[in-house]
Order: structure tokens, then C-alpha cells, then sequence
């Protein structure tokens, strides 16, 4: 896992702390695209289990995701998407 991957992992962990979380690096499947840096961190995907999003709308755990990961979304990182998901939902 890389510098960015960590960062937004330890981040994740210390905002939602999930029951589950996975961080897919799938900056290899955007090489010599538009925003893709070569060799570097630039597209992830998530998937995030946590009862902090109990209550809340699908968009709103969207928001604090985003929130939560501005600094990485503002600088390295092009592309994330998340899978935000109650224990139940789960």
C-alpha cells in the first residue's frame, strides 16, 4: 500500500471507525489518462461498514467521507468513490 493509501485509510479509521474497511488502488486501470499521474496514487476506490453512518442519508456519508479525505481530494487524489454501508446493510 502507498503513502496515499495509508493516509486515506488512517483517516478513514479515525473518522468512522469501521467495522470494515478496504481501500482499492485502482490507479493501474488509468494509466496515460487525463489526470493520471504516471506511476502514482491517483484513483481508489472504498468500501466502508460502519455504525457512524446509522441515520444518516446516503449522501450525507458521502459528504463526510469527502470531508474527511479534502486534503487527499484537493491534491493527489484524482478520482474516489466509496461504498459508505451500515453493519445492517452490510
Amino acid at each position: 500500500m502507498g503513502q496515499v493509501a495509508e493516509t486515506i485509510e488512517a483517516k478513514l479509521k479515525a473518522a468512522f471507525e469501521p467495522i470494515t474497511l478496504e481501500i482499492i488502488d485502482e490507479s493501474h486501470l488509468h494509466r496515460g489518462h487525463a489526470g493520471a499521474p504516471e506511476g502514482g496514487e491517483s484513483h481508489f476506490r472504498a468500501k466502508i461498514v460502519s455504525e457512524l453512518f446509522e441515520g444518516l442519508s446516503r449522501l450525507d456519508r458521502q459528504r463526510r467521507v469527502n470531508e474527511t479525505l479534502r486534503e487527499e481530494l484537493a491534491g493527489p487524489v484524482h478520482a474516489f468513490s466509496a461504498q459508505t454501508l451500515t453493519p445492517g446493510e452490510a
